[in-house]
């Protein structure tokens, strides 16, 4: 039995597909995984349908590359269950907390500095949210701004490896994942580094939304903090290193990044049997929920791809000819928009399978096209109405907040988000300076 419909019909049929049952509630890779399916059943044959549903799921748990997800995921798990973060904002508040708005600044370098180890922003701002969100209250800072520091330095785990979007990106555009992670670094520290300043800078011109703390830590103090963060640190050298060096690929270092984080846990005697279970289980459902997304994605991806939309849409949008920014603001529009309505997993499985050869087609950079990508979901975490970040921290907060006031906070770190995304754009060296070296 062969096709029922024509390819362009069928388009319109799948679209209106995914967005009503995604509008009723249906989760989103399943929602794209049976669009993908009922588009090759009536642009190709159910046969062919059947047979990738036959296919793709296993194919795509028991590919090599992707096992780094769950590792990575582990990793970021069991680093929480040693409690580093916990020793990361204790040595960041001893250090800069005596400085013009250092509270929030301790809490983005800290959270920074966690994202090299956890990779997940909801991870990221759910475990600050409850660490930093009472202590910069108490200290009277205004909570907008505590909430909003907290929902967007949590992002910043989606571009400091090891980032698992940044995977995501490398195994849809089939890109090296090394590079890709290389790639984020500097952008990511470059993020955090503006939002620090823009932090100080408001603290400078109105101490009323964050106070100057009363309280007093010696030298020594100071000092003997930065042991706890050895853990944070070992890690990264881990992982990172390694990849850059050439001593192992990804996958590699996320076990070993993760065996790693295991023997902290271990050192530091915080293994019980309800923690590791705990632990293991989160990690567990964090994956699946990813590979779901990921599942559903590739069924999608491969309907447009066989009935030929992908290659009519990009042949379409290349003989028109536009300048190569036009693009770009199209490409960033997308991403911001969908931002509003779904999580960044989801937009970049539904957008670069048609997206990513035009961009490339027109003369970007695929890695430093990644980090852009993935600098645009950041941004999407934090965007009105439904910023991902924002909801976590309104849920994990342990004082009454409001998604109002979040809201409120957020916006002048999207401010800053527009500043930092501007300099990746005219500065492409920015992104790929380390990559380049890897070469």
């Amino acid at each position: 039995m062969g096709a029922i419909l024509d390819p362009a019909t069928t388009g319109i049929v799948v679209m209106a597909f995914v967005f009503i049952t995604l509008a009723a509630g249906v989760h989103i890779g399943v929602s794209l995984g049976l669009g993908g399916l009922i588009g090759m059943a009536l642009a190709i044959s159910p046969d062919a349908a059947l047979a990738q549903l036959a296919s793709v799921p296993f194919a795509t748990t028991n590919s090599f590359a992707l096992a780094v997800i769950p590792l990575f995921v582990l990793m970021g798990s069991l680093a929480t269950q040693a409690r580093l973060t916990t020793e990361l904002y204790t040595a960041a508040h001893n250090w800069l907390g005596r400085l013009h708005g250092g509270l929030a600044m301790a809490t983005t370098l800290a959270s920074a500095a966690f994202g090299a180890a956890c990779g997940s922003t909801i991870v990221n701002a759910a475990v600050f949210t409850r660490i930093a969100l009472p202590e910069m209250t108490r200290y009277g800072y205004d909570k907008r701004l505590a909430a909003g520091c907290i929902a967007a330095s949590g992002t910043l785990a989606s571009l400091i490896p090891p980032s698992i979007l940044m995977v995501i990106y490398a195994i849809i555009t089939e890109q090296s994942v090394a590079r890709l992670l290389m790639a984020g670094l500097v952008p990511g520290l470059l993020s955090a580094a503006i939002y620090m300043s823009g932090i100080y800078v408001r603290a400078r011109l109105n101490p009323k939304i964050a106070p100057m703390p009363d309280f007093h830590v010696s030298r020594k103090e100071k000092w003997k903090s930065l042991y706890g963060v050895w853990g944070i640190t070992f890690l990264f050298a881990l992982v990172i290193g390694g990849i850059y060096m050439g001593w192992f690929i990804p996958t590699y270092a996320g076990a070993i990044g993760a065996f790693g984080a295991f023997l902290i846990v271990l050192g530091k005697r915080r293994m019980s049997r309800a923690g590791m279970i705990e632990t293991f289980r989160d990690a567990g459902i964090t994956t699946t929920t990813i590979f779901i997304i990921v599942i559903g994605g590739i069924l999608f991806a491969r309907w447009l791809t066989y009935t030929g939309l992908v290659a009519n849409i990009s042949d379409y949008l290349l003989a028109l000819q536009l300048a190569p920014h036009v693009y770009l603001l199209c490409f960033a529009a997308i991403y911001l928009i969908l931002g509003m309505l779904i999580e960044p997993i989801s937009i970049m499985v539904m957008t670069l399978p048609v997206m990513f050869p035009i961009m490339v087609g027109v003369g970007f950079d695929p890695i430093w096209l990644g980090v852009i990508s993935i600098k645009l979901a950041e941004i999407s975490l934090i965007t009105p109405p439904v910023g991902l970040n924002v909801y976590v921290v309104r849920s994990a907060s342990p004082i009454p907040l409001s998604l109002e006031d979040v809201f409120a906070g957020i916006m002048p770190f999207l401010l800053l988000d527009i500043i930092t995304l501007a300099l990746l754009i005219i500065f492409p060296s920015i992104v790929l300076f380390l990559p380049n070296l890897m070469m």
